[in-house]
């Protein structure tokens, strides 16, 4: 039996700069942080050769072609496993919409597992990129590289996207105490919408040619967030998630609503910097930045409006394997 715990994630500035049809102009750039919700990924050998898959539904099937679950399959065919199988995911937080990243969780800590089934040690960077060729080539999902990338690595990360594809991951070796402050200010509240993505990023990504001064002042965010943090300045994250949403905002139709922005201006009435809907927008987990001394006055208001708070801190480490009983 092999259990992966692989974390979520949520970005800073730049989302949107890692879609392809933009970073082959001249390159994307990212700055994003781990954080220690996970997702866990099971398998372990079966008696028989029958595949089986728990998640919120369970498949039992005799050939991999047969299997629902679109990224265990793809993922079962690229790690070469092909019979005799269960293979269960469980989430801390709801899988599906939220925002954090949660496909690519998946994906990655799936490829993880299944090698490590095999016993197989894989870096971080092939678990990103291999996991990027289920998604975006395999798949055809309109989503960018970033998700596959923090999740992998871990920590807090600066992702340069080159037109050649080539993914930089720089580490931001920050100090200890800014590294606290940082997260001892960030605070995250499920809005209780959630939403399917793809409609959201499959007209973000049509929209790239339209919107490149848009990603271009996205991006330069993204850079200038980078010096920012590794000159010690934590508190340049909330400015930057508040200029960055209004940015984003014009990327797609959907990725805001009246009820969103009420609650976004409700936060920053209360206290908060600046913050933005996680992920693709339209509603999962609302992203804020706040001091600590105004962060009471903050859950007072969001309460009012029926948000549920998800504690969280940063993470250090990217996918890994929890527990390995190979016979």
């Amino acid at each position: 039996m092999i259990i992966t715990q692989t974390p979520l994630r949520i970005s800073f500035a730049g989302g949107g700069t890692d879609f392809a049809g933009y970073y082959n102009l001249d390159g994307g750039c990212v700055v994003s942080t781990a954080i220690d919700k996970y997702i866990y990924v099971v398998i372990k050998e079966r008696f028989d050769d029958m595949i089986r898959v728990g998640y919120s539904k369970t498949e039992m099937v005799k050939d991999i072609d047969q299997i629902e679950h679109e990224l265990v399959r793809e993922c079962l065919r690229k790690t070469g496993i092909t019979k005799g199988v269960e293979i269960a995911t469980m989430a801390d937080i709801p899988s599906s919409g939220s925002g954090l990243g949660s496909s690519s969780t998946v994906t990655v800590g799936l490829l993880n597992a299944m090698y490590a089934y095999k016993g197989k040690i894989v870096p971080a960077e092939v678990l990103a990129e291999q996991a990027c060729e289920i998604e975006i080539e395999i798949l055809g999902k309109p989503i960018g590289k970033q998700d596959q990338y923090i999740v992998a690595f871990g920590n807090l990360r600066c992702f340069r996207f080159q037109p050649s594809g080539v993914v930089d991951a720089e580490l931001l070796d920050i100090d200890p105490e800014m590294k606290l402050r940082l997260g001892e200010s960030l605070m995250l509240f499920f809005t209780g919408i959630t939403r399917k993505a793809d409609t959201i990023l499959s007209e973000q990504k049509q929209n790239i040619q339209d919107r490149v001064a848009t990603l271009d002042k996205m991006k330069k965010q993204a850079e200038e967030l980078r010096d920012c943090l590794l000159a010690g300045k934590a508190d340049s994250v909330g400015e930057t998630l508040h200029q960055g949403w209004l940015l984003k905002k014009r990327l797609a139709g959907k990725i805001t609503t009246d009820d969103i922005d009420s609650l976004y201006e409700a936060a920053l009435d209360a206290g908060a910097i600046g913050g933005k809907i996680a992920g693709a927008g339209g509603g999962g987990f609302l992203l804020l930045y706040c001091l600590p001394r105004h962060q009471h006055s903050v859950r007072e208001r969001l309460r009012s409006f029926n948000l549920k708070e998800l504690p969280f801190n940063l993470e250090r480490d990217g996918t890994k394997v929890i527990f390995n009983a190979r016979r």
